[in-house]
């Protein structure tokens, strides 16, 4: 098997239990992705493939690796990234992959959702080609939005109206300049024009697509690409490292208070969008507020913090999700996923990207309460995390997205669709949800 991930933790995170499920049940297992991820990728017992042509951006904020990219908000923000972290890394990619192919002809290529790179090197040599969702199901719809509106299906024949209109837009006139940068990539490794919606003729879609969820996390559609299996979070396995827990740790044991999280990930760098007022809103609120960075930020802007705010950079979700009561995030996909797989509700402030789509589906569940994408204001953030603490419907509707990932063995799961994909391509089970 030859994996090959983005080099960004949110595309890497998932194929961890994957991996090493992949090697306990006996398969030769090599990995193409960032070095910033080798000693994680080789604990799992996969042998490490170093980025060559492939730009290797792991270990750096977007900034970091895009200085271009910093100040863009909104959809001018969405389209270069995808244009410049995605599309255009994807031909060097390829080439990397190719000649590991050529030394190492894999029986099935396992790839995040967006390294293009591996499904150029798969529609070249015919290696089969299955992916794991790295945020919500990519693929369009005649039964839902286009993604980047962040809005909830409409099964009416004017939301129907609507949604074609939109995905017109979309493609004609929002992606227009990403449909050229796509054929420019396929163009630059040999493969031809396709003439799909735009964010679709990068390449074709897969033989197998493993979504890292629950269906309930998802919008329903009759149109499911054949071969698309719901195998329950992949959330990546426990720290290896002994946890040390920080000095407050006995506050969050058998405390009256609730305890709030506050998080906007491993990659959103702008202090002032989230964290700022929402610990101010929370100042004088009852409950243990824990706020984690996910990176180094401008946090001295959150200081003097208030007496019940306790600040981390980093606590591993594993130990400190089972304490909290509401998590307050930006929308990030695994984060989400991670607190609705513990039956924690949240409060979504979507940011940029996907986040807007992440919270509609937040929404459509009743797991969380959304605010809108214009400026947090911390009113409306104390409101909704008030609500979410005292309005049981949230927890109940968390609680049952909770149970539906305790029903599922994703990494068992996901190993034997890609083992039936390896072995006889087209004949994966094409339900589409896997229940």
């Amino acid at each position: 098997m030859l994996i090959a991930t983005t080099p960004a933790p949110g595309h890497v995170v998932g194929v961890f239990a994957v991996a090493r499920e992949l090697v306990r049940r006996g398969h030769e297992v090599r990995w193409y992705t960032g070095e910033v991820f080798r000693a994680r990728v080789e604990r799992t017992g996969a042998r490490f493939e170093p980025m060559r042509a492939g730009l290797d951006f792991g270990g750096r904020s977007r900034e970091e690796a895009f200085p271009e990219h910093a100040g863009l908000t909104g959809l001018t923000s969405f389209t270069t990234g995808i244009r410049d972290i995605f599309y255009r890394t994807a031909p060097g990619q390829s080439h990397d992959l190719l000649a590991v192919l050529d030394r190492f002809p894999a029986d099935c290529l396992l790839a995040d959702d967006m390294c293009y790179g591996a499904c150029f090197a798969a529609e070249r040599t015919g290696t089969p080609l299955a992916w794991v969702n790295n945020s919500v199901y990519i693929l369009g719809s005649r039964d839902t939005p286009p993604l980047g509106w962040g809005l909830l299906p409409n099964a009416s024949p004017l939301g129907r109206v609507r949604d074609a209109l939109l995905r017109r837009l979309t493609d004609r006139i929002v992606m227009r300049g990403l449909r050229r940068e796509a054929d420019r990539a396929r163009a630059l490794v040999g493969l031809d024009r396709l003439r799909t919606a735009a964010l679709e003729n990068i390449a074709r879609p897969p033989d197998l697509y493993l979504m890292g969820t629950v269906p309930s996390f998802e919008f329903p559609r009759a149109d499911l690409l054949p071969g698309t299996h719901f195998v329950g979070g992949l959330l990546g396995p426990p720290p290896d490292d002994p946890f040390d827990p920080p000095g407050w740790w006995e506050e969050l044991r058998g405390g009256d208070r609730p305890v709030v999280l506050i998080t906007q990930g491993t990659t959103a760098n702008d202090v002032g969008r989230l964290l700022v007022p929402a610990v101010r809103a929370l100042a004088d609120l009852d409950a243990l507020v824990v706020v984690t960075t996910g990176s180094t930020l401008d946090v001295d802007r959150l200081r003097p913090l208030p007496g019940n705010v306790r600040l981390e950079r980093f606590v591993p979700y594993h130990h400190l999700l089972p304490h909290v009561a509401v998590m307050v995030t930006n929308g990030g996909y695994n984060g989400v996923n991670a607190a609705l797989a513990q039956g924690v509700p949240l409060v979504v402030a979507p940011g940029s990207e996907e986040n807007p789509d992440v919270a509609a589906r937040v929404a459509w569940t009743g797991a969380g309460a959304v605010l809108g994408r214009r400026a947090v204001s911390e009113a409306r953030l104390r409101a909704a995390v008030t609500a979410v603490l005292h309005d049981g419907r949230y927890r109940r509707r968390a609680r049952a997205l909770a149970r539906e990932h305790r029903g599922r063995d994703a990494p068992r799961r996901a190993a034997e669709l890609i083992e039936s994909l390896a072995g006889a391509p087209g004949q994966i089970p094409i339900g589409g949800v896997t229940r």
